[in-house]
């Protein structure tokens, strides 16, 4: 029972176990279910309306569809109830005229009196009843329908479509997070008003032919009136529309862009180019808000517009009325039963207007929505032969149309080989790999895979939950085969070093653990999962050559765990190919040659020359993160109790005083206009009685209607909240989270961020100001209501006195215990909501791994518990919402009972014009007491997005980007590095990473950085940026304290080529210089000495072609050789390579090895150690061992002094440092 519920929320704040469970018909599953079979055939008309009309635009198709397509899904909600208001209402207004005809009639019963009073409060009562039903039923459907778009959503973006497809939509994560988010919402919003588009016009319909009984044909004056409203509706809302799709795209974009940002926020710091998005994000943000403004003048006017037509009609009708003939003299009966009249027509008149504009925003969505629904899955035909995998003539492209990637490959497989592919970087390797997912489009020929298949990526995604629920993915655990997979994949010692083993949490992209410990996991995930044909896209790139050599005995070769398997495995690593079944060659998307080691090196082609060139043996390291607690992810603060008062000041100085202030006062001005106008027409109809049996003077005619017409002019005269607080807001939460640390980001969830900006801002922009709005209104006619009464018949004043004790003792216990609820439940709701994107975006980055493996199914339940869990809390606020209303609308029918009592005792002593004022003011009062507090409410639950991003202004920053001490113009000149008693930690509660490291590096020299996983390598380099902050001790650069300094001064002069090659959408020279620092020629002097001319070259925009986002258009190599051009431009004195070639290939490496050496030889270059031959030539070389330096000296000394490095060395199967062996 809603009771319960209330009274739980009253005494502690509410949590997730104390809501009621979803019935089976209101769950994800069921609802989703019922949209997806109506949105197949909506799809299949819409696919043949479009076939028969091409030419024609996508939109104007999709709108009319998508209208039936909500009702068709739901019929049978619709159908439940006719909004009962209108009649009810208009029942109310007829007893009104009789209570008015009583009092003026001398003759009338007593009990006469009693009856109608009796039978106002009683309609009341029934009137409150049925619309309180017809809301919750309303609302039902809303929160159905938002939930079975987001599932829907879900499912077409994150399951059926090609991911090929997902990439080319125009629709990226954050376009797509904003159709779930205010899209979704906006279905939502609709499907409340679904009902007013019939019930609207039936109730104008209604009180027309009421009022035609009145004033007779004068009401066409009203009519025609209306009607010229009309067609300005019609202009505003087309205007509406125009600013509203505008405003979409702007919020996409923007979304867009800040979850690049979040995605990348490492790179921005590390090359300090935090401004440069800061800029990008407010270019959009002030578009955005210039829209919102012109948009909020429009509903000014419009409100304007409206709120004058009721009065503007009465006028029209009074006027003619009484202009018509000198017989007709308005009296009170006619007068106030058609202001009640028209009262009841000034909602029917304000909602079309608003139901319309939600309709044209919804349409817009439900264009946007279609696009979706058209996309099919790609699924390959199976033709049964003994291979493995087998191509035949196989060509592949990423689009139906786009230019072939793979070309006429004709390739078989036995079942149990172990195949190897190798290439040049963009030769097309992860492209074939692609293919047999049947990620890309099969243009011709055809691929048939026999058995199921299981996929390591060369990026490793890494689910945020436990290290054990990575590896299994949804399998059951058989103890037995989980240990024996961690044996082989070289895991046992990392969980001896992870806080809590296996069961340690990891973030989000596996942000706790190193990159060559993200991909044991990835492998361990596959090998657990038992497939027949294993696809491997080069999972070795990211280890230590021990650790390498290890995973190919134990689980890649001839004698690992999967040697009976199928295994693909693409490589750049030469050292195992001689243990390979079969090579394959690719050059430019063909097979160039392919058969067994011994065959190719005989062949002499392209295979034999590439190896030649570069015969040498490699060794990576792994960079390790000091692994943090079990728990790091932390749950997600819900605040509790009252929205703090200072939080509805924040939001109004964020407006303006002075702007709040006139606002107010114009809102003020309005109702005392209000009272003002229906005092005078209380005082004209009185005239009636004056001028009884006498000619009505026509001066006083027109007195009395050009006051009345002034009056209700200023009516309409309408504040706006500003879009002030959405920018202040707005600009204060981007630049907070710009300023604050990297272990922010490490243990914030990206979907929490993103919920900020999104749905809060959304808030902000949108909700409050509306919220505001009509919260004034209420107030403000609920106390001109009140007043006016009091005036009609002074003893009720009287009553006001018990009933106003009775309100605010009762309303704020109904208030008190409902507000706490209902406040509760919202900020349940936005915790709730975050881990539905935060559940997306892990789902969008990890599509192939969870298509490869089948496991569609399992992520789709997971989302439609995770909507699930949110409607629980959305559904509870809307049980408590109606548990208010009827209680509330009890109040305001005690008002109206009363009102007519007093008319009824006090008969003989009032005007009728008096009581029909009296009366016809309480019948609005119940409705405006109940919005009154409905509104309050509302306004206290949209708060609280203000209270959430003013949460997330006050997260601690990290150090100034610029201080007053700047370092010297030309700073560093030399590159000398010092650390002295280095020590660092992670987060204040964890051990010490660096123990105290000592060291001087010289003035140009070469120094690499070698050590086991978990030494301290990367930890160093984010020292040297401060992306760490010292525990104790210093670093001196060129003898300037770091510390000392801002640190874009310091970041801006240093250089470093990061491990994951991360690049943002827009062109590829935004990508390069994002400041515009540097001029073209130097821009392709870097892109030749990357490598990267001719590629350039060829592409038909050169430097402006665009990158999608997150690079998705470049081949891993190709990004990674994109951030060595960044680094050849900005040519600090100091440059930092971490891991930064163990995505291309050999000939790449060799090509950007030589071009480091080459162009930074006067600069100090420090080589976290990759492949183990790169840093043999080093200056020095540097020992890093449980965070201290154990060996620091020449490659040469190493090697003899029999120490750490020179074992490292010998797994690497290097003897001294001129020679590397195979």
């Amino acid at each position: 029972m809603p009771h319960s519920m209330v009274f739980k929320g009253y005494r502690k704040p509410l949590e997730m176990e104390d809501l009621w469970d979803l019935k089976d018909k209101d769950k994800t599953k069921t609802i989703s279910a019922i949209l997806e079979k109506n949105m197949k055939t909506m799809v299949k008309k819409a696919q043949a309306e479009m076939e028969k009309r091409k030419r024609k635009k996508r939109l104007r198709e999709n709108d009319p569809d998508h209208g039936s397509n909500m009702s068709k899904a739901q019929s049978q909600d619709i159908l439940v109830l006719v909004n009962p208001f209108p009649l009810l209402a208009l029942c109310g207004t007829q007893r009104s005229k009789l209570l008015i005809a009583f009092v003026s009639d001398p003759e009338a019963f007593a009990w006469q009196g009693y009856l109608y009073a009796t039978l106002l409060f009683l309609a009341a009562l029934v009137q409150s009843l049925c619309l309180q039903q017809h809301f919750h039923l309303c609302f039902q459907l809303g929160i159905s329908v938002r939930a079975s778009l987001t599932a829907a959503i879900y499912k077409k973006v994150g399951m059926a479509l090609l991911a090929s497809s997902v990439c080319s939509l125009p629709s990226t994560v954050g376009e797509t997070v904003n159709l779930m988010s205010a899209d979704a919402q906006r279905f939502m919003d609709m499907a409340n008003f679904i009902h007013q588009l019939w019930s609207c016009p039936l109730q104008i319909v209604l009180s027309i032919v009421f009022l035609w009984m009145e004033l007779g044909p004068s009401v066409l004056a009203g009519i025609g009136v209306m009607v010229l409203l009309i067609p300005i509706n019609g202009f505003l809302v087309t205007k509406a529309k125009g600013i509203q799709v505008r405003n979409m795209k702007n919020k996409d974009e923007r979304m867009k862009i800040m979850n690049e940002i979040l995605n990348g926020i490492k790179i921005l710091k590390l090359f300090a180019w935090e401004p440069s998005f800061e800029k990008r994000i407010k270019e959009i943000r002030a578009r955005e808000l210039r829209d919102l403004l012109n948009f909020s003048y429009l509903q000014s006017i419009s409100i304007f517009v409206f709120s004058c037509a009721p009065f503007l009609v009465s006028l029209a009708s009074f006027a003619v009325y009484v202009l018509v003939d000198e017989n007709n003299i308005l009296d009170a009966q006619k007068a106030f039963t058609a202001i009640s009249l028209f009262n009841v027509l000034r909602f029917p008149m304000a909602m079309l207007p608003m139901v319309i504009s939600s309709l044209v925003q919804t349409s817009w969505c439900g264009a946007c929505w279609l696009k979706w629904g058209a996309f099919q899955a790609l699924r390959y035909g199976s033709l049964l032969t003994g291979s493995a995998v087998c191509f035949s003539e196989a060509t592949f492209a990423w689009e139906q149309d786009g230019n072939a990637v793979i070309r006429d490959v004709t390739l078989d497989i036995t079942p149990g080989s172990l195949v190897a592919v190798v290439g040049a970087v963009g030769s097309g390797k992860s492209s074939l790999v692609s293919a047999m997912l049947g990620e890309m489009e099969n243009i011709k020929g055809h691929i048939n895979i026999q058995g199921s298949l299981a996929y390591v990526p060369q990026q490793a995604w890494i689910q945020n939950a436990t290290l054990k629920d990575n590896i299994l993915f949804g399998s059951e655990l058989d103890e037995a085969r989980y240990q024996q997979v961690l044996k082989a994949c070289a895991l046992l010692p990392d969980l001896e070093l992870l806080p809590a083993g296996d069961q340690t949490e990891i973030g989000e992209k596996g942000i706790n653990l190193s990159g060559g410990q993200k991909q044991r996991v990835s492998l361990a995930r596959a090998v657990y999962n038992n497939a027949d044909i294993y696809l491997l896209d080069d999972p070795l790139s990211a280890v230590d050559a021990h650790v390498g050599k290890y995973l190919f005995d134990h689980v890649l070769g001839p004698k690992g765990l999967l040697q009976k398997k199928t295994r693909i495995l693409v490589t750049h690593s030469i050292s195992f190919l001689s243990q390979v079944d079969n090579i394959v060659v690719l050059v430019a998307g063909a097979v160039s040659e392919h058969g067994s080691y011994s065959t190719l090196l005989a062949n002499r082609g392209a295979f034999a020359h590439a190896r030649s060139t570069k015969s040498c043996q490699e060794a990576q390291k792994e960079t390790p993160k000091k692994l943090k607690g079990q728990q790091l992810i932390e749950k997600e603060a819900v605040e509790t109790g009252k929205v703090k008062f200072s939080m509805y000041l924040r939001y109004l100085r964020a407006v303006g005083w002075g702007f709040s202030f006139w606002v107010a006062m114009s809102y003020l001005a309005q109702y005392v206009a209000f009272v003002g106008t229906n005092l005078w027409l209380s005082a004209w109809t009185d005239d009636a009685q004056l001028y009884l049996n006498q000619t009505y003077p026509p001066g006083q005619r027109d007195l009395r209607i050009g006051v009345f017409g002034a009056l209700g002019v200023a009516q309409g005269e309408c504040g706006n909240t500003g879009d002030a607080a959405s920018r202040v807001m707005h600009q204060r939460l981007l630049s907070n989270i710009l300023h604050v640390p990297m272990s922010f980001f490490d243990t914030t969830p990206t979907g929490r961020i993103v919920n900020r900006f999104a749905k809060d801002i959304f808030t902000v922009d949108e909700t409050i100001p509306m919220s505001f709005r009509s919260w004034l209104s209420c107030f403000m006619a609920i106390i001109s209501t009140l007043l006016m009464i009091s005036l009609a018949t002074p003893f009720f004043a009287l009553i006001i006195i018990p009933l106003g004790i009775f309100y605010y003792f009762l309303s704020p216990l109904f208030q008190r215990f409902y507000v706490s609820t209902s406040r509760q439940l919202r900020r349940l709701d936005s915790v709730t909501r975050s881990p539905i994107y935060s559940h997306f975006g892990e789902t969008v980055s990890g599509l192939s791994v969870i298509r490869a493996y089948g496991h569609q199914e399992r992520f789709l339940q997971q989302n439609e518990s995770t909507v699930d869990i949110n409607q629980k809390s959305v559904y509870s606020w809307i049980v408590s919402n109606r548990w208010l209303a009827i209680r509330l609308e009890f109040v305001g029918s005690l008002v109206v009972f009363f009102s007519a009592l007093l008319a009824v005792i006090s008969k003989g002593t009032l005007e009728g014009g008096i009581v029909g004022l009296s009366i016809s003011s309480a019948l609005n009062v119940t409705q405006t007491l109940n919005w009154l507090v409905r509104m309050s409410s509302e306004l206290e639950t949209n708060i609280v997005a203000v209270e959430r991003i003013h949460e997330y202004t006050k997260v601690k920053n990290e150090a100034p980007w610029v201080t007053g001490k700047r370092p010297p113009h030309g700073w560093p000149s030399k590159g000398e590095i010092q650390f002295i008693d280095y020590k660092v930690r992670y987060r204040p509660e964890l051990e010490l990473v660096l123990q105290g490291i000592t060291c001087d590096i010289r003035s140009t020299e070469k120094v690499g950085v070698v050590g086991r996983t978990g030494a301290g390598k990367s930890s160093l380099t984010n020292c040297l940026f401060r992306v760490l902050e010292a525990a104790g001790g210093t670093i001196m650069i060129d003898g300037l304290d770091i510390s000392m300094i801002g640190l874009h001064d310091l970041r801006q002069n240093l250089t470093i080529i990061p491990q994951d090659p991360v690049l943002f959408s827009g062109t590829l020279r935004m990508n390069l210089d994002p400041f515009d620092q540097y001029p073209d020629e130097e821009v392709w002097k870097a892109l030749e000495l990357a490598h990267l001319k001719t590629y350039v070259q060829d592409l038909p925009e050169g430097l402006f072609h665009l990158v999608s986002e997150g690079g998705e258009n470049l081949s891993v190599g190709q990004r990674q050789l994109v951030c060595l051009a960044r680094a050849l431009l900005r040519k600090a004195k100091i440059l930092i390579l971490d891991e930064a070639t163990a995505a291309v290939d050999l000939e790449t490496d060799h090509l950007i090895q030589t071009t480091i050496r080459s162009e930074f030889a006067n600069c100090t270059v420090l080589t976290i150690a990759h492949r183990l031959h790169t840093i043999m030539d080093s200056n020095r070389v540097m020992v890093l061992q449980a965070g201290r330096i154990v060996e620091y000296n020449s490659p040469e000394e190493l090697l003899q002094k029999q120490g750490l490095f020179s074992a490292m060395a010998k797994d690497a199967g290097i003897i001294n440092a001129q020679t590397t062996v195979l």
